[in-house]
């Protein structure tokens, strides 16, 4: 009988037991886990991706420039892409409620922003800081080619990038500098022989291979991944900006031999011809900006930029170098409602165009549209008495920015090469006597214009 008791006792017990244990496991699914449980595996769903390094970096190093009043502005190609492509859900995202980490959280070795320089105010006191919050940062260090026409003051220095490492992952900072013509400027990211060029991956950093130019952008502020950014108002046309940012300087130093040589043109008709080449040339870049067309330095113009840094006294004209593919309809329009009327029309859009717009004091603003072939680039002439039609040859060359007379303008990257076609070996002695139809080492003959098309090709007012 006690054994059956015993037995019995067990049975029931270890019944009991079970029940409670249902009872806790049914319990805390269906009230503990709805009142707590859920709202954290909700809240640790939500935090998908926060804990990677590069968030962490970038939160760390948003921290650091806030505390020391650093305007930063993010231009990371990667992540404005991105961002730009969910724009609208960026802008409507408040702070602190990001859901998973999108954009911050892509396993890369680098995140990219931006400072302009002069709101830089506290730049030696930044790097302490910086290195008791835990970065490891690297500052190099140029001349400023702001002040190479100024012997007194070329050799002063200027930050052109900062590299701040936290943990494995790395922040580029990029410090613009504004320049005369109302743009950004960076420089080149050159390492001294005692950088440890194992610090970060230096050859993937996305700015810095040369100088870069690009149009001040507007700035806004958003939520990404829950950090408060600021960023280009316009990501887009940043971006757009990115591959044709390469910037060369004006040779300062070899003008100045130049003009060692061959004195400089002081005359009251050389300096007033050089003032209204100015002008006329301002107003030709705001006419064709305005409609979205690019257009280069050409011939005289751009042979003046490299060889003196300024406009050739006696060459009494403006040269502009354009690619048919970029012509556009209405630019003839463009240009006589900004008060530069029609010259002369010679060639076809398919063929040899050239255009020519009168500006003021007798100064001619010259337009030759350039064709590519294969293996090289040509922009036409056209003799008026004959319908007589010229070829002249260059080389293949990409686009470049500078800066001219106050101006950020486009020259041909391959600037040498672009100069001999035109002038030859010889191109640093000026030469005043000039015939467009012999002097040039790279013009041929190219047919005549057929007399029933005259009166198409063939324009003068």
């Amino acid at each position: 009988m006690s054994r059956i008791s015993k037995n019995v006792i067990l049975a029931l017990f270890t019944l009991s037991s079970s029940a409670f244990l249902l009872f806790q496991l049914y319990y805390y699914k269906h009230y503990l886990s709805a009142k707590n449980g859920a709202g954290l595996s909700k809240s640790k769903g939500s935090r998908v991706g926060f804990d990677s390094v590069q968030w962490r970096a970038v939160k760390k190093f948003i921290m650091l420039t806030s505390s020391q009043n650093v305007p930063v502005f993010l231009i990371d190609p990667l992540i404005l892409e991105l961002i730009n492509k969910n724009f609208e859900q960026v802008k409507n995202i408040s702070y602190g409620s990001a859901s998973k980490c999108k954009f911050f959280c892509i396993q890369r070795d680098f995140t990219t922003f931006a400072l302009q320089y002069h709101l830089w105010k506290n730049e030696e006191g930044w790097f302490p800081v910086a290195e008791n919050m835990g970065f490891q940062c690297l500052k190099t260090e140029s001349k400023d080619p702001r002040l190479d026409g100024i012997d007194s003051l070329s050799g002063t220095e200027i930050p052109l990038h900062c590299v701040c490492k936290w943990a494995t992952h790395a922040i580029h900072l990029v410090v613009f500098h504004g320049r005369s013509g109302n743009y950004l400027w960076h420089g080149h990211l050159r390492l001294k022989g005692h950088i440890d060029r194992k610090f970060v991956p230096f050859r993937k950093l996305q700015f810095g291979r040369y100088p870069g130019a690009f149009d001040r952008p507007e700035l806004q502020q958003v939520t990404v991944d829950g950090l408060e950014v600021v960023i280009p108002k316009d990501p887009e046309h940043f971006l757009e900006e990115i591959p044709h940012s390469r910037f060369i300087e004006c040779r300062y130093k070899e003008a100045r031999t130049f003009f060692q040589q061959y004195l400089d043109d002081s005359t009251v008709e050389a300096m007033t011809f050089q003032k209204s080449a100015k002008e006329l040339l301002q107003l030709a870049a705001k006419t064709l900006n305005k409609l979205g067309v690019r257009f280069w330095l050409s011939s005289g113009t751009c042979l003046g930029w490299y060889r003196q840094c300024s406009i050739i006294p006696y060459s009494k004209d403006v040269d502009l170098g354009i690619f048919i593919q970029d012509y556009k309809h209405d630019i003839i329009l463009a240009f006589q409602e900004a008060g530069l009327p029609l010259k002369h029309k010679f060639g076809k859009v398919e063929d040899s165009l050239e255009l020519s717009f009168q500006g003021k004091d007798d100064v001619k603003l010259d337009i030759f549209f350039f064709y590519e072939e294969t293996d090289y680039m040509w922009n036409g002439g056209t003799q008026a008495k004959s319908g007589k039609k010229f070829k002249y040859l260059f080389p293949k060359f990409t686009l470049c920015w500078t800066e001219f007379v106050d101006m950020k303008v486009r020259v041909p990257c391959e600037t040498v090469e672009y100069i001999e076609a035109n002038y030859g070996k010889s191109w640093k002695i000026p030469i005043k006597t000039w015939d467009w139809k012999n002097s040039p080492p790279n013009v041929q003959p190219n047919g005549v214009w057929p007399i029933s098309e005259w009166d198409e090709v063939i324009q003068l007012y």
